[in-house]
């Protein structure tokens, strides 16, 4: 079977030579039984892959057993995969049958390996190496015949150096890697395959079929799309339902792309060539963080002078102001959420020449801003803080948070919810700054 025979027979849309290479690895492998790990983001089609091997190697009129090792609680992942006797654990009143007795004289595919438990991955290697296991609470060996595909957005690389991947699995899984390439690097994908899933959606949903504006279509492949295929399938989708209009325009498209900003020219942000794209997200992410911090510092500062008014904006010599990077502008966060990259900034962008500016996010239990400028309660810790200062010299900033956080654990024996509802953050920054000063010896 020719590659544009198995695209049509598997839906594989597109025709960029990252993705030819990827199918004719994967037809090539598929003749025989070796051990496959497949490697790619989230959303790229590591299942499908992983169900076109098997269609096209010598088991497929046997069983094809889909594992999601994430999905299984790690108490029962063993028994899961390897079966159970009775009486094995609590609640089980009766033999189980594992998935890979399942799969015996078939495939079976272990989605998301990266998260299988140490004690589990034992087990798996042994069926590898030999092909032989023992259900949980038995001592009997049993003998099987399954073709293991495996899949992992982790660098398992690096969890091997850091002591949650065995070295001998890893090794022993990865004979032959098939790496899926994300949709940003083959953005001539990105059309044929967003047409495609508007034209099923439309079909499924009963909707007329929608055109796109040159205009939309340029947005389209311009975006980064950090959740790949699935999030193609969820945004075509998306537009043939609520786009009303029978050409859809960017300004319908543009509020189903996550993390796209609402300035109307938007263009992708290349890549730094002092950093690397994961180095320039940590670092952005470490410059809100940095916004947070002084946010909460102005709301306790606030609180400790009494509720009086401070101003809107701390000036830049308040925080830092860092050297300007040679780097192109950083990507504009419209939100905070799981994606690995944001790749868009307005065309307009100002050159970036101080701290980060307020950007939109959400924060645990956060006051409502309307509420800033309100009296303190009386009986609220935070009120009584000034007594802490006294008449002498001021303490420094954060000498008060030490004390301010002292004195509302003690109000609230030890209660940590209260104690973050009164200071008016989130228990999660409570927890962190407890912690902090553990590790300096402070004890609060």
């Amino acid at each position: 079977m020719d590659r544009q025979a198995i695209q049509e027979r598997f839906g594989i849309v597109g025709s960029s030579p990252e993705l030819r290479r990827v199918i004719d690895r994967a037809r090539q492998v598929a003749r025989t039984d070796i051990t496959v790990l497949l490697e790619g983001e989230s959303g790229v089609g590591k299942e499908l892959f992983a169900t076109l091997i098997h269609e096209l190697s010598r088991r497929r009129h046997k069983s094809f057993v889909v594992v999601n090792c994430g999905a299984i609680p790690e108490g029962l992942i063993e028994a899961e995969l390897f079966g159970a006797e009775k009486g094995a654990y609590t609640g089980s009143v009766e033999r189980r049958t594992g998935y890979f007795e399942e799969a015996d004289g078939g495939t079976i595919f272990l989605d998301e390996i990266g998260e299988l438990p140490l004690q589990a991955q034992v087990r798996l290697l042994r069926v590898l190496e030999n092909g032989t296991f023992s259900r949980v609470g038995s001592s009997v060996q049993q003998q099987v015949d399954a073709r293991v595909v495996a899949a992992t957005n982790k660098d398992l690389g690096r969890e091997v150096r850091e002591g949650q991947f065995r070295e001998d699995l890893y090794y022993r899984l990865s004979t032959v890697v098939v790496r899926i390439p994300p949709v940003r690097s083959r953005p001539e994908d990105v059309l044929p395959l967003f047409e495609h899933f508007l034209y099923r959606a439309a079909q499924r949903y009963d909707a007329p079929l929608r055109k796109l504006s040159p205009e939309a279509r340029d947005l389209l492949t311009r975006y980064n799309w950090p959740g790949n295929v699935r999030e193609i399938r969820n945004v075509a989708e998306q537009a043939a339902v609520l786009v009303r209009n029978d050409t859809a325009t960017v300004e319908d498209i543009r509020p189903f792309l996550r993390g796209v900003s609402a300035a109307m020219g938007l263009t992708v942000a290349p890549k730094a060539d002092a950093l690397g794209g994961r180095d320039q997200e940590l670092l952005y992410r470490a410059l809100l963080e940095l916004r947070l911090e002084v946010r909460e510092l102005k709301e306790m500062v606030r609180r400790m002078a009494g509720g009086a008014a401070l101003p809107a904006s701390i000036p830049s010599e308040s925080v830092f102001t860092p050297a300007p990077l040679e780097s192109p502008p950083a990507p504009a966060f419209d939100e905070l959420g799981e994606h690995e990259e944001y790749a868009f900034i307005p065309d307009d962008a100002p050159a970036y020449d101080g701290p980060v500016e307020d950007v939109p996010f959400e924060l645990e239990d956060e006051p409502d801003e309307r509420e800033e400028d309100a009296p303190l309660p009386a009986e609220s810790p935070a009120a009584g803080t000034a007594l802490l200062l006294g008449d002498g010299p001021l303490p420094t900033v954060e000498e008060a948070e030490q004390a301010l956080i002292a004195e509302a654990l003690r109000r609230f024996e030890g209660n940590r919810r209260e104690t973050a509802k009164a200071l008016g953050i989130s228990e999660r920054t409570l927890y962190r700054k407890i912690k902090d000063l553990e590790a300096q010896g402070i004890e609060v």
